[in-house]
């Protein structure tokens, strides 16, 4: 006679890594750096023969994009290192 074993496999709940308010925090970041790169490709010249300095290497695109690619970044550091508010 056999007898056949009942298994029991206990499913164990993983913690939820992120939560809504990190998904939330990592949107806004996204946005930030999304809008920097907007920035950075700046616009155009009326006349593509002539090469005009005050339009390529304008403060828009040298600096405010730039700290906005890295307050980004900085945003998307935080959003996965925050951790969730305990319910107590």
């Amino acid at each position: 006679m056999s007898i056949a074993k009942k298994v029991e496999t206990k499913s164990k709940e993983m913690p939820v890594l992120f939560t809504k308010d990190n998904f939330i925090w990592m949107a806004i970041g996204g946005v930030i750096i999304a809008l920097g790169f907007f920035l950075m490709s700046g616009g155009k010249n009326t006349d593509p023969k002539v090469f005009d300095d005050n339009v390529v290497y304008s403060t828009t695109r040298i600096t405010v994009a730039p700290i906005l690619i890295l307050l980004g970044l900085v945003i998307e550091i935080f959003a996965i290192f925050k951790k969730a508010k305990s319910a107590n």
